[in-house]
């Protein structure tokens, strides 16, 4: 696989490079997609984000303190929002917010997204968005005066601000060429696991495992976009045959409700009984919040790091927040 990728990738498929990258800046105007990332952003992206761990272990920073950044969320979060928020406080600036924007008096009169992002760009000069829609932050970039960041759109769209700090920390801990990585659980409605798989691809000798049950598999477009870049994938029903040769197990959340047979949920479990048969420096991330699929009794075990991966997303979102501020 060539390791050279263009500043359009993924999104000049599309015939619409209104959200990508600006020719002669390369920068970035805003983060809707996954694909936007070229291997050098990325890079520039994770020099920063280390730079930002020595900012917060000092208390943060003053940089940004006539900047406001917008909070516009129409699906419930906690961790994405909090963790935004937290990264504006420690640049120094400051936050609108809300977590109920479709219980607006305006959004339940019909107001379009369109036109609240038209007024909101006028008051902030960055807007972080999720939507439960899958196109809701693109509509969003669209029209917007002032850099969007898409917090997850629909439950099969993307999220890619969480891939990114997914992807930084495998990145702190491992080379990504070469990486072997086994995604498990609800992967058809999986936002995460379809963003982290479009950056993965940008890697050399990337190997994937998609392990679901049968009626929860990735979609066809991912599987079809490794496919363009030749990536190596697998579809797997069966943990076991992939947990002990790969170097990230990357469980996501399975809703008990979507399957009708409740004790198969174990078999995409990782419990205590799983830990011995993975790889002595394997990584096991998790974006959370977790239900079934990962017990508590993983949690001491040191290749657990799902709470140092929410830790994070804090660095990430601070740096992206600056590469997106200083235009």
């Amino acid at each position: 696989m060539n390791h050279t990728v263009t500043a359009f990738d993924g999104l000049a498929e599309q015939k619409d490079l209104h959200f990508g990258l600006e020719p002669a800046a390369m920068k970035l105007r805003h983060v809707v997609e996954s694909q936007q990332f070229t291997l050098p952003l990325l890079m520039e992206l994770f020099g920063r984000s280390r730079g930002m761990e020595r900012i917060v272990a000092r208390g943060g920073s003053l940089d940004y303190q006539q900047r406001i950044m917008a909070m516009l969320f129409y699906a419930p979060s906690t961790r994405t929002r909090f963790s935004f928020e937290a990264a504006m406080h420690r640049l120094g600036g400051r936050v609108l917010s809300t977590e109920q924007a479709h219980a607006f008096s305006s959004e339940v009169e019909g107001e379009q997204v369109e036109d609240s992002i038209r007024i909101i760009s006028g008051y902030a000069d960055v807007i972080v968005i999720r939507h439960h829609e899958e196109d809701g932050a693109r509509r969003a970039a669209t029209v917007s005066a002032v850099p969007v960041i898409n917090a997850g759109d629909g439950k099969g769209g993307q999220h890619p601000t969480q891939a990114l700090l997914d992807l930084y920390t495998i990145y702190r801990m491992r080379p990504l060429d070469g990486l072997s990585v086994a995604f498990i659980g609800e992967l058809d409605q999986g936002r995460t696991v379809r963003s982290l798989a479009y950056l993965l691809a940008k890697f050399e000798r990337i190997r994937i495992f998609f392990v679901s049950p049968p009626e929860m598999q990735m979609k066809p477009d991912i599987l079809d976009y490794l496919d363009r870049h030749n990536v190596r994938y697998e579809v797997e029903s069966d943990l076991n045959r992939v947990v002990g040769e790969v170097d990230v197990v990357y469980q996501t959340r399975i809703h008990p409700a979507r399957v009708a047979n409740q004790p198969i949920l174990r078999n995409y479990a990782i419990d205590s009984s799983v830990l011995p048969r993975m790889k002595p420096d394997a990584m096991i991330l998790h974006p959370l919040p977790r239900t079934v699929e990962l017990d508590k009794t993983v949690d001491s075990d040191p290749r657990a790091l799902y709470f140092r991966q929410a830790t994070n997303g804090l660095y990430v979102r601070m740096a992206l927040l600056t590469m997106l501020l200083e235009q």
